[in-house]
């Protein structure tokens, strides 16, 4: 939204193929709207509306479900819709998210560049890192990249061995060629320029970084004077601590997250906001404790300045809207990339990392009673912005090899599951809106 934003304030026309359901929202960018027709719009669904055979799946099992049916398995009706308006306006550029496959199809059909704006994670293998998915912490040691090596060449030939081959059908299905490569890398050609919303002190350290890639922070843009805040707004400034819990707007069955963390939260002394991405009556999340406000959505420009600490299932742009705001993190992951997300959380000490909701229990919710959540300081702000300056190339320049920990220092973090507890330095003082 923000990227689209910024491309037409600067004078390009941009033409964005999405949804019916975000129609308002994109042509309030200045862009021009371009309806799914021949593919599967399943905008404004639960993930398990949309896909109801995933229903259940978790770990590797429900990552492989979701690029081989939500990603891969729409990419030709989309390149169909693609194809009619690449015929029509003659692109310079084709702007996509690194799984939006039918904008890659159509870049090599077409021979027009291609631009990946990251929606996650760098995804692409590494000497120096475990195949995508497994959530393992990276190693460039000999034995490290040994286990890299038998792990990648496991996941290829075993694990992803399906999704490596409904790739090349799919390709097929479209008129390409197959792409010699590993699960993932072999469903579209590399694009011309891959940006990452991040820094690098918040990605694995590689020495084989693809080399068109771009560090250029969280892209948050600016607040709108728009936000209409709920009724219950003024209950942020009356409880001494807030807790925002959020699980996105495509892994939302309440049981994985919503339910247990409420259910974890409640006791705590602190006002507990929840959002659910979808309308919350689509999902029953039972009776709600006193201290629980529930919301299908409130800007993370308005909210995380009041936020104490984000829980959440790992979704990628609440992680890093959460990190640009020194707002520390609990990650409860389990489909998608997301646990690869958590991963990245814990080893870069941003927060804590659980393997899945179900680690929540009553002694987990007593250690996140036991959190230090005096106000953030102007100063620590300041430095997060430091540490979120675009970048390029392979290594972090001074300013931004602060990592988002010293943006998070002095508030102690629960010590639950795989995490560790990081601290955040100076006292803040609460944002007064």
């Amino acid at each position: 939204m923000h990227l689209v934003k910024e491309l037409v304030r600067r004078g390009n026309t941009v033409t964005w193929y999405t949804g019916k359901v975000f129609q308002e929202r994109v042509e309030r960018t200045g862009a021009r709207f371009s309806p799914i027709v021949s593919g599967f719009d399943y905008g404004g669904m639960t993930h398990d509306e949309a896909f109801p055979e995933h229903t259940g799946l978790t770990g590797v099992k429900g990552m492989i479900a979701v690029f081989r049916d939500v990603f891969l398995g729409t990419a030709p009706d989309q390149l169909r819709d693609l194809s009619a308006l690449a015929e029509e306006l003659k692109p310079d550029v084709v702007v996509t998210d690194e799984t939006t496959y039918a904008g890659g199809f159509l870049s090599e059909l077409k021979g027009i560049p291609l631009v990946w704006m990251a929606t996650s994670i760098y995804t692409l293998s590494s000497r120096d890192t475990a195949p995508f998915g497994m959530g393992l912490r990276p190693s460039s040691s000999v034995l490290g990249r040994l286990r890299n090596r038998t792990l990648k060449w496991t996941a290829d030939h075993v694990i992803m061995r399906e999704l490596r081959r409904a790739a090349d059908r799919t390709r097929a299905q479209v008129g390409l060629p197959p792409i010699d490569a590993g699960a993932f890398e072999n469903i579209v050609r590399m694009p011309s320029l891959y940006l990452l919303g991040t820094v690098p002190s918040f990605e694995y350290p590689r020495s084989d970084l693809l080399p068109q890639t771009r560090f250029v922070g969280p892209v948050t843009g600016a607040a709108t004077d728009a936000f209409e805040p709920p009724a219950w707004w003024g209950d942020l400034k009356a409880y001494g601590r807030v807790v925002h819990l959020t699980q996105g707007t495509v892994a939302n069955e309440p049981e994985r997250l919503l339910r247990p963390a409420i259910r974890a939260l409640s006791g705590l002394d602190a006002l507990i906001v929840v959002t659910t991405g979808v309308p919350p009556e689509q999902l029953d999340l039972g009776p709600l404790p006193d201290n629980v406000r529930v919301e299908r959505f409130v800007p993370y420009h308005h909210l995380l300045p009041h936020a104490d600490l984000l829980v959440t299932n790992g979704g990628y742009g609440g992680v890093t809207a959460a990190l640009s705001n020194g707002v520390p993190l609990v990650v409860a992951s389990a489909t998608e990339d997301k646990n690869e997300v958590g991963a990245h959380v814990g080893w870069s000490g941003a927060g804590v990392h659980l393997k899945s909701a179900t680690t929540w229990s009553a002694g987990c919710a007593r250690r996140c009673n036991g959190c230090s959540v005096s106000p953030r300081s102007a100063r620590g702000r300041r430095r997060s912005a430091r540490s979120t300056a675009p970048t390029t190339g392979r290594a972090a320049p001074p300013s931004s090899s602060r990592s988002w920990r010293a943006a998070t220092a002095r508030m102690r973090l629960p010590r639950c599951g795989s995490g560790r507890a990081v601290t955040r330095s100076g006292p803040r003082r609460r944002s007064r809106r």
